[in-house]
């Protein structure tokens, strides 16, 4: 995911593995941690967790990251890129872990392969392969589970339009509020949605 214009020197810093501590789980790949002075959103780099609204999946996952990275646990990140949410992707490892593929072995997360550069990707073939045959997480659901990137591309369908039902449109920075946000987006402002969920930068 890092683009190859990037001087060679820019790519090293990205590359770069740093400490942080956990300081919220957003669902199940997103959390926010403190390295330093400064807060950071993290999308975990080359996977794709259930949204949270998809029911009991998403749940489950992000049940699973809370149990991998626990709030106040170190974390080391391995920042890939930036995405157009402003959040760092990166691989996660604590303890010796990598804390992505680990989510891939349960079954609670899919490999994400439109974006799987930069991430081993014959290690997560190899792991999804394993979780998919054991029928673990969401290979064992009867019917099979919505691949959550198909999931928010089809809840983003309903409305075409990017103009709020009211005529007005709000900033997250306007909204101040998590909670606010997601009534906004059940009311029609589509254009709140970042990636499933509107505001996740509101997230406390």
């Amino acid at each position: 995911m890092i683009p190859l214009a990037l001087p060679l020197a820019a790519v090293a810093l990205l590359a770069q593995t740093r400490t942080a501590t956990v300081l919220s789980t957003g669902d199940g790949d997103t959390l926010r941690v403190r390295e330093g002075s400064r807060t950071l959103n993290v999308r975990l780099a080359c996977i794709d967790a259930p949204e949270t609204s998809q029911a009991p999946q998403g749940a489950s996952a992000r049940a699973q990251l809370q149990a991998l990275a626990p709030l106040g646990s170190a974390v080391e990140l391995r920042i890939k890129a930036t995405d157009r949410y402003g959040r760092a992707v990166a691989e996660l490892t604590r303890g010796g872990r990598n804390l992505n593929q680990a989510l891939v072995a349960s079954g609670a997360a899919f490999v994400y392969w439109q974006y799987i550069q930069g991430c081993d990707r014959q290690t997560y073939s190899r792991l999804e392969t394993e979780a998919r045959l054991k029928g673990l997480g969401v290979w064992g659901v009867s019917g099979g589970v919505q691949r959550p990137w198909e999931y928010r591309s089809r809840q983003r369908k309903p409305s075409s339009s990017s103009s709020a039902p009211s005529g007005r449109r709000y900033t997250c920075k306007q909204i101040g509020s998590y909670a606010q946000a997601q009534v906004l987006l059940r009311q029609g402002h589509r254009y709140l949605d970042g990636d499933g969920e509107a505001c996740e930068s509101l997230k406390g």
